[in-house]
């Protein structure tokens, strides 16, 4: 019996969407909350970071609640623009943005605290701006952190199953992602199928991690590379 590629390609759609609306936020947001000092900022942090620690269900209740028919955004997008979050792509898409936020912005926040401030303030004192400061040297230097981030985000969207279920259902050809679709392939006895779903998921997890902690070791290789270089110059 042949496998069903219409959850995969489901998985990689919700997966490639959720991370590139993760990565436009995370990285404005992430700057911001590093550079800037404001009341209330350990309280939004704490919201931001929630996610994390929350129940994928409880996750998933909050955002069906919110996007829900008579919930605030739901009835405003609906009524204004005839848009349905609920039982829809979008509405795995918005899930899965959720629950990777986080991993992305802890990642992001990180490179670019540890970014040495004394470059950035040499640039200041040559007349640039704190815009240009941040896309020319703060954002370049954390880029490690930035990619890192991204794959994180990427495997997280696609590994998204609770929240998923409670906003958009499990609706073959529409919202059925891999995680859903293991799950009830399972529960329907289709034992084939939801093996060769596992097998996917496990070898491309296992590829994230590989090729993150290879990539990691190899950015360490350079930079002590580098520094040696430095050295044998003076």
């Amino acid at each position: 019996m042949g496998v069903n590629i219409i959850p995969i390609l489901l998985s990689l759609k919700v997966a490639v969407a959720s991370v590139l609306i993760v990565t436009c936020l995370s990285i404005p947001v992430a700057g911001h909350m590093v550079k800037r000092k404001f009341p209330g900022k350990d309280i939004i942090e704490s919201l931001i970071t929630l996610p994390l620690v929350l129940p994928p269900s409880v996750v998933g209740f909050i955002l069906l609640y919110i996007f829900g028919k008579n919930g605030p955004l739901g009835r405003l997008l609906e009524s204004m623009f005839n848009v349905r979050i609920v039982f829809t792509i979008w509405g795995a898409i918005i899930a899965a943005v959720v629950v990777s936020f986080p991993l992305m912005y802890q990642s992001v926040k990180a490179s670019i605290e540890s970014v040495d401030p004394n470059l950035e303030n040499a640039a200041r004192t040559l007349g640039a701006g704190e815009f240009k400061v941040f896309f020319t040297i703060t954002l370049p230097l954390a880029w490690n952190g930035v990619l890192a981030g991204f794959v994180l985000a990427f495997a997280r969207s696609l590994g998204e199953f609770g929240a998923t279920l409670m906003i958009a259902g499990n609706i073959p050809g529409r919202t059925q992602t891999m995680p859903l679709a293991i799950y009830f392939y399972s529960e329907a006895g289709m034992s084939h199928e939801a093996i060769v779903l596992v097998l996917i998921m496990t070898i491309f997890s296992f590829l994230v991690i590989y090729g993150l902690n290879h990539w990691g070791k190899g950015s360490k290789r350079k930079a002590k590379r580098g520094m040696s270089d430095d050295k044998n110059e003076f």
